[in-house]
């Protein structure tokens, strides 16, 4: 689902899984013994960045998740780990934060710096390791992060409390000026916790491939018009864009901060609220949404890649603050470049305590040549842009890890040395999770 390039580029030489954490550290000695390069992953389902597959062609693929699955080793997914909380019954005091997609691997998400609030500790000499991050001396944990420095095999996570009540909304905004509006109105909603969950703006492609392929909306293979995208809205009871949300606590807390987001938001003309029981159709993303919001994990929304023939996805993931001026710059650029690639643009606003995400979902067919060209023209053009506004990437694909890399040079690339510096001491061979020397 994620061949940019030719399906047989990144692969590996063999695919090897450990049962044990003994076993991987004799695999890691093996390995360094003849300088081969090993590519560790959970389950392999980094959505939209290239799954399971080595950065180098040839790596000695680590399959961690295959026969590693205590609690809470590589091979334990969102899925499993709820199950568990289900069988015995601890659901109804603890909740799993899930994120969208419920089938991949906790520790390869939070590795990953992926949705969810897990909180990954690498302290187990500390018998509350798993309860207090940071143990005596320096915090180490965030080199493990994104990086070829170790091999996670173990990690601690943070339940969610009961809150005691439960109520999944969604607010539909009427066009792209709405949205700006509403990032602005989100900022000191979100930081003042009225807004309690992760706000989510997705735009109307997003949710509209949920229910269809393109080919049920147009019968033109052209980027959809403004006038075509509001048709598709008014037909599914959308707006241009949506946002979803939950308001956690008992009813009477929960009356006060639904008062106080419908508040905010009615003054921007022309949105709707709606509950999740009125938008309960069997494909409705808010219906999905109600259960992930809970820590019911699913898989259902991945249904958006159908919208192509042989569907792949590419994800352009970058940070910027929360603004309306930064928002509308951001979409600008990308729509047009989006237009120009003959892309449609579809994207998500995703909104932190303090930052903005602006991920951008480039849909391409993977059985074409001229597809997948244009979409790796696109995602790469789109880096080289962001790079001159300041806004950088927080995760890639593997075609675009050393472009990714070398745009955060700040200092005379003071940050590259510094872990050039930790990788030759931790991996003097250079074989852990092996990427190529610039």
């Amino acid at each position: 689902m994620h061949a940019i390039l030719d399906r047989d580029y990144f692969v590996a030489s063999a695919v090897i899984p450990p049962r044990s954490i003994p076993e991987v550290q004799a695999l890691m000695r093996l390995c360094n013994e003849f300088s081969m390069p090993v590519w560790p992953y959970s389950i392999g389902r980094n959505e939209g960045y290239g799954g399971a597959a080595p950065r180098v062609p040839g790596s000695i693929a680590l399959g961690l998740g295959q026969h590693m699955g205590r609690i809470l080793e590589p091979g334990v997914t969102f899925f499993d780990l709820h199950e568990y909380l289900q069988k015995h019954d601890p659901r109804n005091h603890v909740r799993l934060d899930v994120p969208d997609l419920g089938g991949g691997s906790i520790i390869g998400n939070a590795a990953e710096r992926g949705a969810g609030k897990m909180s990954p500790d690498l302290h187990p000499g500390n018998r509350a390791w798993h309860v207090f991050n940071y143990g005596f001396g320096p915090y180490n944990d965030g080199i493990f992060t994104q990086s070829s420095l170790g091999i996670v095999v173990k990690m601690g996570i943070w339940l969610m409390p009961n809150p005691g009540g439960y109520q999944a909304y969604m607010i539909t905004l009427p066009s792209d000026e709405a949205l700006f509006k509403a990032l602005d109105i989100t900022r000191p909603l979100r930081t003042q916790m009225v807004l309690q969950n992760v706000p989510t703006f997705r735009h109307i492609l997003l949710d509209a491939a949920v229910y269809g392929p393109k080919s049920s909306y147009s019968s033109s293979e052209k980027p959809l018009t403004n006038e075509e995208l509001d048709k598709i809205a008014a037909k599914l009871n959308l707006g241009r864009w949506n946002f979803y949300g939950v308001v956690y606590s008992p009813e009477p807390v929960r009356k006060v901060l639904w008062e106080a987001i419908k508040g905010a938001f009615s003054t921007i003309p022309g949105v709707k609220f709606l509950l999740s029981e009125d938008h309960n159709e069997t494909k409705s993303v808010l219906r999905t949404r109600s259960d992930t919001l809970q820590g019911i994990p699913s898989v259902g929304e991945l249904s958006w890649t159908d919208r192509l023939p042989n569907g792949a996805h590419l994800f352009f993931s970058r940070i910027a603050k929360i603004s309306e001026k930064d928002a509308m710059k951001q979409y600008e650029l990308t729509n047009r470049r989006c237009k120009e690639a003959g892309i449609d643009f579809i994207g998500i606003f995703v909104v932190g305590m303090r930052e903005m995400h602006h991920i951008v979902c480039i849909v391409f067919n993977r059985s074409s040549a001229d597809s997948r060209r244009r979409a790796h023209w696109l995602i790469w053009t789109l880096i080289t842009n962001c790079v001159a506004h300041g806004w950088g990437e927080y995760r890639t694909h593997l075609a675009l890890m050393d472009q990714i890399a070398n745009t955060y040079n700040f200092n005379d690339n003071a940050q590259m040395k510094l872990n050039e510096m930790i990788k030759n001491a931790l991996d003097p061979k250079g074989i852990g999770a092996k990427t190529p020397i610039p």
